[in-house]
């Protein structure tokens, strides 16, 4: 009989598994069909940073959903929206509709975005605390990345030859996936350990208001956390822009219009995001602190994506863009385990909404700016201006590595190598100012 931790895991396991896999099939060719739905290059990602501006805007209200309706409403919720808006694109490529329906359809998606974001982690969080498990949430976190970046590798191979057959076809196959997704949500999600509270209308604006002081309270106004929210929110400067841009990007060096080679790469990014999670599991065995980990992802990411903007090879900008983004798969489960560490449990949702509008803050800049300069100059020159945002992370995690702290360090875990305490922490470390759970 499988034990209700395992049974968490398993949950959100498969739930990460299929929801990425469905999110992904459309990520390989999604520049491709705006691009053949009449957008110009410009327009694309004008409509992605709208698309990212729209996550921006919903994070409060949706976060307000996930604490009070339950994690599990705003799940399925987001799956219900990301079916609409995922149809409305396929309406909008082959009856038209160019950029305004375009952008309609990326609201609606972004707003079913900000339904999920948060709302999964909450739920995993409280429902391993309510079954006892007092293992290391980086690990699980790690395994759930992994298991999301082998899906991302089918669903981008799956993606790359449906979209040869036609454009709209990955587009659909999305959208019967996102239900699955809702029946096993549905079935297999429950709010263990998170007590679900009803929330009026009227209640609405006064909610609004409690959630944006918490979020001040127990984010912005707390060191831990504000370092690692404005650390996680330099990289997600180029991340979105550089995943779209590497597309046409690619195709350009190759000097070739096949769609299929753009599945191949895609999955050649979802086996490095994977590799990446991987050795988080690996080198949290060895090394304590989480901002070592940090901050060496944080280097190498900045590192090889201005490479990626420096060379005219094929083969080697692919070979970085793959090493920057197996440095995002170390970069990513880390940083939430380190959020988790200091944010209770009652705020864990609006703590982890005001951390994704910070990234798609940064995210919808990166875009626009970044765009604006691939259109008026060259690809290249986003990626190399995109990798010099992403090193701006560096100081952030300095300073969180100063800070010190229980959250600086994973749970069970010693460091042997001298690298891990190369850099000083202030005897004792720094009192951890938020309320643990």
């Amino acid at each position: 009989m499988i034990g209700p931790t395992k049974q968490v895991e398993r949950t959100y396991y498969v739930i990460a598994g299929v929801y990425t896999l469905s999110a992904s099939l459309i990520w390989g060719v999604n520049t491709v069909f705006l691009l053949g739905a009449g957008l110009s290059l410009l327009q694309v990602f004008v409509a992605n940073a709208i698309f990212t501006g729209s996550m921006a805007l919903f994070e409060v209200p949706t976060g307000i959903v996930a604490d009070t309706r339950g994690r599990r409403t705003s799940f399925l919720l987001s799956v219900a929206l990301l079916t609409v808006g995922t149809l409305a694109y396929v309406a909008v490529g082959e009856f038209g509709g160019g950029m305004t329906g375009i952008v309609a359809a990326s609201v609606v998606l972004g707003l079913g975005y900000t339904f999920y974001s948060g709302a999964v982690e909450a739920w995993l969080v409280d429902a391993l605390k309510a079954s006892g498990y007092d293992g290391a949430l980086d690990r699980v976190l790690a395994r759930g990345s992994a298991i999301s970046s082998v899906a991302m590798l089918v669903g981008s191979v799956s993606g790359g030859m449906l979209g040869s057959i036609h454009l709209s076809v990955p587009y659909l196959v999305r959208s019967a996936l996102l239900l699955a997704a809702f029946v096993i949500g549905f079935r297999a999600m429950h709010d263990t350990g998170f007590v679900v509270r009803a929330i009026r209308w009227g209640q609405v604006p006064a909610e609004m208001a409690r959630v944006g002081r918490d979020s001040l309270r127990f984010g912005w106004r707390e060191p831990h956390t504000r370092l690692a929210i404005l650390a996680g929110a330099m990289p997600a400067i180029v991340i979105a822009w550089g995943y779209h841009a590497w597309q046409p990007y690619f195709l350009q060096l190759l000097g070739t219009a096949d769609v299929r080679v753009l599945g191949v790469v895609a999955a050649a990014v979802s086996l490095a995001m994977a590799g990446g999670s991987w050795l988080v599991e690996r080198l949290t065995r060895f090394c304590g602190h989480r901002t070592t980990l940090l901050l060496g992802a944080a280097i190498v990411h900045a590192g090889a994506t201005v490479a990626v903007g420096l060379t005219s090879s094929f083969w080697v900008a692919v070979s970085v863009y793959l090493v920057a983004m197996a440095a995002v798969g170390v970069f990513t489960p880390v940083t939430q385990a380190y959020l988790h560490a200091v944010i209770p449990t009652e705020q864990r949702a609006t703590v982890l909404s005001l951390n994704s509008l910070v990234a798609s803050v940064g995210s919808m800049g990166g875009q626009g700016g970044l765009g604006w300069l691939a259109a008026s100059r060259s690809l290249g020159a986003g990626y190399v201006t995109g990798g010099i945002a992403a090193a701006l992370a560096i100081p952030w995690i300095l300073a969180m590595r100063r800070l010190g702290g229980d959250a600086d360090r994973v749970r069970g875990t010693a460091s042997r190598f001298a690298a891990c305490e190369s850099l000083a922490i202030p005897a004792g470390g720094a009192a951890l100012g938020a309320v643990k759970d």
